[in-house]
């Protein structure tokens, strides 16, 4: 047998390390040629590393998490070739292939000892002979020469919390106490004070990785270094509103029609005259660079946290256009499938929590960008027509700009021609 040392290659131009987000093998593992071994992140997007070689894992670079410099050794590999050491190696493989099923730890790579002591969940004793784990709060019981109620861990929190003795609980037809039986228990002896509580769950501690980790470093950067300021305006978005059914009644083929595209075309429009809105300011040469084109980013909720990818050139599209760019972008950072270009060069980022918009946002600027929109829930509400009183769609759009590059007069001013946008769509059409 053989050691093959699998090291982690240049993964991108200017790269100096990256991060273990996901490990697709463990020690002891047997993985063929071109297997993928870890998912690692770089700041510009997520890598699959493949096995070049097969055979059997003898040690990893680190936990989830980890940093490994470009360069560095990733995984090494026990491949066919050399006969010395193969049984002792091979049996260590065998001892630790099977238990695990979670994260490794790390493992040291000048050495191929990957024994350790085994590890039992906190709160667990280790466990009798042909028995199973005891947790520690009924050793008492047990000392008192009963054996404890048999409950999972999560019910025996749950009557702990609310200070029910499950001795006096009967149990289900198994012999075991499920949440079912407690409940029965607390209903029936609701006069001796007992009440149902509210559903709860176990503490947790959670290593910050991957995405999650790049969202931190980024918006702690973007609120240690910009001085923010927000702007809200109301806007009349009724006859917005109207026009949006009215096109989407008779789009034919066309996407489906919400209200970002129309914000979008609103903004495009307004920017020439703002130019300070839609720029970028690099705070190190304390030089600003004001773009003529939009570079529209758009923040993505995702299942991996918030991701940013870019509509190019959204000043040149028209709403159809948009529309179909906006669910193609969504779709693309969702699944994990948007490109690293698509992830980077926005010039001005709007982010939206549709239904959930609330009364006012106060967005945090995607750094170095110097501005942020957020549009927010419209609402339906009664209000003043002269002497009148008539029924009106109206929303809240908010901007938070860097007040070392714009100033207040400049983001209400742009807020405000885009209000005149909105509130008379038929100038989202006219030309300039």
């Amino acid at each position: 047998m053989a050691l093959y040392t699998f090291r982690l290659p240049d993964i991108g131009e200017g790269i100096a390390e990256a991060e273990i987000v996901t490990w697709h093998v463990k020690v002891g593992d047997v993985i063929t040629e071109d297997q993928p071994v870890a998912d690692m992140m770089t700041d510009k997007a997520t890598v699959e590393m493949e096995s070049p070689v097969s055979g059997v894992v003898v040690s990893v670079a680190g936990a989830e998490g980890d940093m490994v410099a470009i360069g560095a050794a990733l995984i090494v590999v026990e491949v066919e070739g050399l006969g010395a050491g193969d049984d002792q190696r091979a049996s260590t493989h065998q001892s630790r292939a099977p238990a695990d099923t979670g994260a490794q730890a790390p493992v040291d790579l000048e050495s191929s000892d990957v024994s350790g002591p085994s590890v039992l969940p906190t709160g667990l004793l280790p466990p009798q002979e042909h028995g199973e784990p005891v947790a520690r709060e009924h050793v008492a019981e047990i000392a008192k020469g009963g054996p404890p109620p048999l409950a999972s861990p999560a019910v025996r929190l749950r009557a702990r919390d609310l200070a029910v003795d499950l001795a006096q609980v009967p149990a289900g037809p198994n012999g075991r106490i499920r949440h079912a039986d407690l409940d029965a228990f607390l209903a029936h002896n609701a006069h001796q004070g007992y009440a149902l509580a509210a559903p709860t769950r176990a503490d947790e501690t959670i290593k910050i990785i991957g995405m999650r980790r790049r969202i931190a470093e980024n918006m702690a950067a973007a609120k240690r270094h910009i001085p923010h300021f927000s702007y809200v305006e109301e806007i009349d978005v009724t006859a917005l509103e109207a026009l949006r059914a009215e096109l989407n009644a008779t789009r034919g083929s066309k996407p489906k029609l919400t209200l970002l595209p129309l914000l979008i075309t609103a903004m495009c429009r307004a920017l020439p005259d703002y130019p300070m809105i839609n720029a970028r300011f690099d705070d190190e040469a304390d030089v600003v660079t004001r773009y003529g084109g939009v570079q529209l980013g758009m923040a993505t909720q995702t299942d991996a946290g918030l991701m940013v990818p870019v509509i190019r050139d959204a000043h040149a599209r028209n709403i159809w256009q948009l529309a179909a760019e906006i669910a193609r972008l969504a779709e693309a950072a969702r699944t994990g499938t948007a490109k690293a270009n698509e992830l980077s060069g926005s010039t001005l980022t709007v982010t939206s929590l549709g239904p959930l918009g609330g009364i006012a946002t106060t967005p945090i600027i995607n750094r170095p960008e110097v501005a942020i929109i957020g549009p927010n829930r419209i609402i339906e509400r009664p209000v003043f027509d002269g002497d009148t009183i008539k029924r009106a769609k109206l929303m809240n759009l908010s901007i938070s700009c860097d007040h070392r590059v714009v100033d207040g007069w400049d983001a209400a001013s742009f807020v405000q021609a885009v209000k005149r946008l909105l509130e008379t769509p038929v100038l989202l059409f006219a030309p300039r």
